[in-house]
């Protein structure tokens, strides 16, 4: 699996399918590397814990979706996992354990580089590298797909370099002890074919069959079809209508992922105004630039999609922990607002449609600001610079040994 061809240098980037944001930043990197250096470099991405861990590491993406249905449990279980002292020896216990699985995992892809995109990612490849003293020969990076509130395993001492997403994030990292020269902030690693995509709103809106001139709002409810989605499409079409004057002031775009219930509830109702209804969308880029706003749960990725393509965003869910610093770094940056009930966020959209376009315009101007469509190129540069460099130092500050002592 690691054989390179040529002089090629093999890039393993590190995830889990806990939510979509950690395979969508690791295939933006893939596809990044490939775009800027070809075939100076093969990139692998992996799920470790899956692939060669035990239990728990085997099984994190259903305890995941387990927990996200019950908010409360992972609300416990991302707050009681923050003190260092608690997830040190949790994950010092894991890598323990799982030692031997998780260096064949490593080393069947002879890296030359190593990149984490998760936060359960870092401590235990970390400790293998320096069992295997490899540590100072591989640089070892952590890509945080988090824009605000992070979980503190993100931050470890031991990395070569923390990308962060915000300057919030950085902030955090110098708090948990990281060196300002461990620190690149360039933002959030979006999919090349999204960033560099030149786009025509009004072509885009004939080849998806959608009305040349209403405006249109895009209703999203993540990968899961999670979130107010159905109340909301409902109250848009009611809020998006003039009955006065008998007409539509406004088309409406759902998205509803891999909910295939929500897909069918929505395809066999009736609507006021123009209403396309979607499954699960790869190219998301069309539907984001044919549309005039959107309505979205605070996932980073969406939101960072956003700001790229300029659109005003109307928050209308989160999921406890690492979501809710997503809230104010939308709102306090002036890119959109934030309402959990379906009807104010439809009012909102009607508002920005009819009567307050100018405040419409000010939001998208303010989210183009705040949009980071270069990060992903950014961070495999400055990557690549590291990979250049001859002895890259990967400090790893505890030691895991058979008396079981480290430093956390």
């Amino acid at each position: 699996c690691g054989r390179k061809t040529a002089a090629a240098k093999n890039v393993l980037i590190l995830m889990s399918d806990t939510g979509g944001g950690h395979r969508a930043s690791a295939e933006a990197l893939r596809d990044a590397f490939r775009l800027e250096f070809g075939d100076a470099y093969q990139v692998f991405v992996r799920d470790l814990g899956k692939e060669y861990g035990g239990w728990p590491l085997n099984d994190m993406e259903r305890s995941y979706k387990f927990m996200i249905r019950h908010v409360r449990l992972w609300k416990v279980a991302f707050h009681g996992t923050s003190p260092r002292w608690v997830h040190g020896m949790y994950l010092a216990a894991l890598a323990y354990f799982y030692a031997n699985e998780v260096v064949a995992g490593i080393m069947r892809y002879n890296p030359d580089i190593i990149i984490s995109v998760h936060p359960l990612m870092q401590h235990i490849p970390l400790w293998v590298l320096k069992w295997q003293s490899l540590h100072p020969k591989v640089p070892f990076v952590t890509v945080i797909t988090d824009l605000n509130t992070c979980h503190p395993t993100w931050f470890h001492h031991g990395v070569t370099r923390c990308y962060c997403p915000s300057a919030e994030v950085a902030k955090r990292a110098l708090l948990r002890g990281l060196e300002p020269s461990q620190i690149r902030v360039y933002g959030l690693p979006i999919r090349p074919s999204f960033c560099r995509a030149v786009l025509d709103k009004d072509e885009l809106r004939k080849e998806l069959d959608m009305d040349p001139d209403l405006p249109a709002v895009l209703l999203m409810g993540g990968g899961e079809g999670m979130g107010p989605v159905e109340e909301t499409a409902r109250a848009l079409s009611d809020e998006l209508y003039d009955r006065r004057r008998r007409r539509p002031v406004g088309q409406i775009v759902v998205i509803c992922g891999r909910n295939q219930v929500l897909r069918s509830t929505l395809q066999s109702s009736r609507w006021n105004v123009p209403v396309k209804i979607r499954g699960f969308e790869k190219q998301m880029e069309k539907w984001m630039g044919a549309c005039d706003c959107i309505i979205t749960k605070a996932g980073p990725g969406t939101i960072a999609e956003a700001l790229i393509r300029g659109l005003p965003i109307i928050l209308n869910d989160f999921i406890p922990g690492q979501e809710v610093g997503n809230v104010p770094y939308v709102v306090d940056n002036g890119a959109g607002v934030f309402s959990k009930d379906p009807r104010e966020a439809a009012r909102q959209v009607a508002r920005w449609f009819t009567t307050h376009t100018n405040e419409l315009r000010r939001y998208s101007l303010n989210a183009l600001k705040l949009a980071q469509p270069e990060a992903v190129f950014d961070i495999v540069k400055d990557i690549h610079k590291l990979q250049q460099q001859p002895a890259t130092v990967t400090r790893i500050p505890y030691s895991l040994t058979s008396s079981f002592s480290y430093s956390i």
